[in-house]
């Protein structure tokens, strides 16, 4: 079984680095393939290039892709399962972040489809992880929570993935109250793509 982690964090101090750990030592306990996109630490371009966007804009296929892009595509082609894991910010998940969708679901690959050009798999299951510092209950209460369910379930994942969940951790502005229980969430998780992918 090939997973593949999307992360986007630039600080390895982050608790949502010791999130991507405890997430790495879950999936390890399970013998599977593992791969991680630390989208920070490759200085992954999140900037769409004006070529790529004539390319995007204007749907024209003979113009070239980039080989980052078509590197994280070889990475999406061999995955079983692909957890994007980020911080909330500001109600949303980093540029970077950001960044990947935009440039790597490119036209005729992740929509838009045409006989002549490779599309995306579609992927048996697919996992938000982000962490956040206001508790999930809060977040629910002004919308927020639903919002960004909404963007990224609906949206970004979307069709391309046969099953799919989010997981807010939530509280982490009280962090000694919540860790012991986002432990056992991301254990659950783990569980969770062993049930999908059976």
């Amino acid at each position: 079984m090939n997973i593949l982690i999307v992360y986007s964090h630039p600080s390895k101090k982050s608790y949502t680095f010791q999130v991507l750990e405890q997430l790495k030592q879950a999936i390890k306990k399970q013998n599977w393939d593992l791969e991680i996109s630390d989208l920070y630490a490759s200085s992954f371009q999140s900037d769409m290039s004006e070529e790529e966007y004539e390319r995007e804009g204007f749907a024209k296929l003979n113009l070239p892709i980039p080989k980052d892009v078509l590197a994280e595509h070889q990475k999406i082609k061999k995955s079983d399962c692909i957890i994007f894991l980020y911080p909330v910010w500001w109600s949303d998940c980093p540029a970077k972040l950001k960044g990947w969708f935009d440039r790597v679901y490119s036209v005729g690959y992740a929509y838009g489809q045409t006989d002549n050009f490779p599309k995306m798999k579609t992927i048996p299951f697919g996992l938000v992880i982000c962490t956040a510092g206001h508790p999930n209950s809060f977040l629910s209460e002004i919308g927020m929570s639903q919002s960004m369910e909404k963007i990224m379930i609906e949206d970004r994942l979307g069709k391309r993935f046969e099953n799919k969940e989010m997981l807010i951790l939530g509280g982490t502005l009280e962090l000694e109250k919540v860790m012991a229980d986002h432990l056992l969430q991301i254990e659950k998780a783990v569980e969770k793509i062993k049930i999908y992918l059976a």
